[in-house]
């Protein structure tokens, strides 16, 4: 085969001028080197297969393209679109990229056995812990002090339920995880499924970057070689402007300007505590709490400012459940409400910072895949070694879980009820999950998103607002922040230095654009519904969330074409 006797250095590397030679002559930007395979047998991947870089681009966001036309346009359940995005993909990287089917086929293999252990592993945990809430009737409890707490004002409840709790849920666990279960919530105060999930897919973009546990940003700082707490500071110079911005932009949606002239108090309240907390943490202590105590100020800080302050004429868009959801509940009752979720928080934290339960780690390289590709952005073997951790973040969720139904008292037979529950639950969206991640890896793997990067690093002074799109498109795919550093972390540096932009703020800026790509992405959708109603009807949902994705995306963007010129003092 051809392949066999390509060189190990492809000639497109001595174009002038391209982010390939910024990446090689700056070698801090790339990640440590793996031991390479010798060159007669890797091969290397084209950046321009289709002659030019322009024509090259073009090529390779038709899988992306497909996907959004299918769940977006047509309306196609997520799995359909999914797996349309796959072959389509698929057949441009082994006819147009011309890589090795060997080499494709192991890419979606990879793919799929880390969205079955790094993903669903954890969503499963998640997801298990509050079917055990439903059915011991501490959900109920949760949706009563929520009812009671807002004030009967659905502007409020959104705010609580889905930007509040939701970021909670999402600096523990993530992953689809958070949505899933506030949009359920919601949907128990009033909210129409579909406005419920609306809201839900929205608020879980400001946490994201910090989401469970800061593994993104700790992500992003090992495969950029740059520091871990001057990452976590400039993200945490961004995104509080945007968590700022959030609560108002929920009641916007709920109840448009009569909402935001009734509750803008509240508004403030929870949008500046949110913001100030997540600046703080993430600057002086760094990522991993973040949207942990974030979250916990900002439902502190709401519900105490609620205590004295009420909304007037607190019209409530949703419609009314139950007299009983608004009656007070004692102390006790508000303890069982929270207890599922601060155990959650705290065992998901301690488990973080335990040394015993990081060991055990089983690290293999995936057969005829791990460097056999090069990647001639970077010049360097792309490594796929997958490290399977029994004691992974799911693990510790799952231990959260168990031990909610010890406090409980819950019986046994009940926990495993609730397990098989979320398992044909998770049937459709776990299969949705795992072909779109396939999709992800073979995307990278194949070098169609190294061309789309190259092209993008061309746009000079105004490549900030292009990095914000980038990892947009990255968490579009793969549905993940972390997944989205993983793959274009690198190339934001590398970029950085051939345009003499600071690394610093291009490598954050790929994270928070990531932040608003995740509302849009199949493989958070498919989680997200399983528990409103709303399973095949993914396109519908995407459809809803799409501009304010592509809005949301582009503050970010301006932000960073503003703190790469104007604004530089702000970078660390």
């Amino acid at each position: 085969m051809p392949w066999l006797a390509a060189p190990l250095w492809p000639q497109s590397l001595s174009l002038p001028h391209s982010l390939a030679q910024a990446a090689l002559l700056w070698p801090r930007a790339l990640p440590p080197a793996h031991p390479l395979v010798p060159a007669a047998l890797i091969w290397p991947q084209p950046l321009r297969p289709a002659h030019t870089l322009g024509l090259s681009a073009l090529v390779a966001v038709i899988p992306l393209i497909v996907v959004l036309v299918l769940m977006g346009g047509l309306r196609k359940s997520g799995l359909l679109s999914s797996a349309c995005g796959l072959g389509t993909a698929a057949a441009l990287a082994i006819f147009v990229w011309r890589m090795p089917v060997t080499l494709a086929s192991w890419s979606v293999i990879y793919g799929c056995i880390y969205a079955l252990w790094s993903i669903m592993w954890i969503v499963f945990a998640a997801l298990w812990l509050y079917n055990l809430t439903v059915t011991t009737g501490n959900f109920d409890l949760l949706r009563r002090w929520m009812a009671h707490h807002a004030s009967g004002d659905a502007c409020i409840q959104a705010i609580l339920v889905a930007f509040c709790l939701g970021a909670l849920i999402e600096g523990t666990a993530g992953f689809g995880a958070p949505v899933a279960i506030t949009a359920f919530l919601l949907v128990g105060l009033g909210f129409t499924p579909r406005r419920a999930i609306l809201l839900s897919l929205i608020a879980d973009t400001a946490p994201v970057a910090f989401g469970a546990l800061g593994i993104p940003i700790v992500a992003l700082a090992g495969v950029t070689g740059l520091d871990l707490m001057k990452l976590s500071a400039m993200e945490g110079r961004q995104l509080p402007f945007l968590s700022a911005l959030l609560p108002a932009y929920l009641v916007w949606i709920v109840a448009r300007g009569k909402g935001l002239k009734r509750t803008w108090p509240a508004i403030v309240v929870a949008g500046v505590s949110f913001a100030l907390a997540q600046f703080f943490v993430s600057n002086y202590w760094g990522p991993w709490a973040a949207d942990i105590i974030a979250a916990l100020a900002s439902i502190a800080a709401l519900v105490f400012f609620l205590r004295f302050w009420k909304p007037r004429g607190a019209g409530n868009a949703a419609a009314q459940v139950d007299a009983s959801i608004e009656a007070p509940i004692s102390t006790a009752q508000s303890f069982a409400a929270w207890l599922p979720w601060i155990l959650l928080s705290a065992v998901m934290v301690f488990w973080s910072y335990a040394t015993l339960f990081q060991k055990g780690q089983i690290t293999f390289a995936i057969p005829h895949l791990h460097n056999a590709v090069l990647i001639t952005l970077y010049g360097k073997a792309y490594a796929a070694k997958y490290a399977f951790q029994p004691l992974a973040t799911g693990t510790a969720a799952v231990f959260a879980t168990v031990l909610t139904a010890i406090c409980l008292r819950v019986r046994p037979r009940v926990v495993a009820e609730c397990g098989w529950k979320t398992l044909r639950q998770l049937r459709v969206p776990g299969l949705t999950v795992l072909v779109i991640v396939a999709l992800a890896y073979l995307y990278n793997y194949s070098g169609m998103a190294y061309t789309l990067g190259d092209a993008a690093s061309r746009a000079g002074a105004f490549f900030p607002v292009l990095s914000s799109y980038l990892g947009w498109m990255a968490c579009f795919l793969s549905g993940s922040d972390t997944a989205s550093n993983l793959l274009f972390g690198n190339l934001q540096v590398a970029a950085a230095h051939q345009l003499h932009l600071n690394p610093m703020l291009l490598a954050a800026t790929n994270s928070s654009g990531a932040i608003t790509g995740k509302m849009i992405s199949p493989q958070n959708i498919a989680v997200g519904v399983t528990t409103v109603g709303l399973i095949g009807e993914e396109g519908r949902v995407l459809r809803s969330t799409f501009w304010h994705s592509i809005f949301l995306a582009a503050l970010i963007a301006l932000l960073a074409l503003a703190q790469a010129h104007w604004l530089a003092w702000m970078v660390p």
